[in-house]
């Protein structure tokens, strides 16, 4: 039986102070379903030493998750780092290194501290593609006087996807616990692919003052000025 800190700390201040037995925790504290025997270990222990924590040394030594083991898992788990597209399963790293995969999590989640993360689908931008933006925004912001910019708007589409034909499942990557995602590089972070499926368009429109709801665009229809104004206006 395993009590909780809180139990321990209940039943050394009890013991010490008002000298209840086994028995008598067991009759005071029938809700926290108590056995005879741990009790008696315990108080025999808080009789001795005067305390409820745990010698340094004891316990079972670890025969799995020793130092070899886990520079092994960590060269592995971390290996798309340095070497993209070498990633490897839990189920893979087990194999691998033939330690059992329940003793991985452990090394992975304990010894590591290490999070894992799914990757997503996004767009892919070449240097250019994002040049071209910078360039064609500021062109836009010389062409207007500053007093319009805050009423000139933009409306974009969105096509999802409603079956991508992808399976991301099993594509997971690790990094050190506590980091979020946008600290994370894309690169790592998302996995840009083209595909076709069924789908279904959105439209929004934004503009410095807010934005609009979003607008399921009809099927087939042709999206021009003439459309988003319909929609919007």
């Amino acid at each position: 039986m395993v009590f909780s800190e809180e139990d321990k700390v209940l039943i050394k201040v009890l013991r010490q102070e008002k000298g209840y037995g086994a028995k008598k925790f067991i009759k005071e504290f029938s809700n926290k379903n108590w056995s005879l025997s741990p009790l008696n270990k315990l108080l025999t222990k808080i009789d001795q030493t005067g305390s409820v924590d745990r010698k340094p040394g004891s316990g079972k030594k670890r025969l799995i998750r020793i130092a070899r083991n886990v520079d092994s898992v960590e060269e592995l788990v971390l290996s798309q780092e340095s070497a993209p597209g070498t990633h490897k399963t839990i189920r893979q790293i087990a194999k691998e290194t033939g330690i059992f995969k329940t003793s991985v999590h452990r090394i992975v989640k304990w010894d590591l501290k290490l999070q894992c993360f799914r990757k997503r689908k996004a767009q892919d931008l070449t240097a250019a593609n994002k040049f071209a933006r910078l360039f064609r925004a500021k062109q836009l912001l010389r062409k207007y006087e500053e007093y319009t910019v805050p009423f000139i708007w933009f409306s974009d589409e969105k096509i999802f996807t409603v079956a991508p034909p992808m399976n991301l499942q099993n594509d997971h990557f690790y990094v050190a616990s506590g980091m979020r995602k946008e600290h994370v590089p894309a690169e790592r972070l998302l996995k840009t692919c083209s595909n076709f499926s069924q789908s279904v368009m959105v439209s929004v429109v934004v503009l410095s003052l807010g934005s609009t709801e979003l607008v399921f665009v009809e099927p087939g229809a042709k999206v021009d000025g003439a459309y988003i104004i319909a929609m919007f206006c």
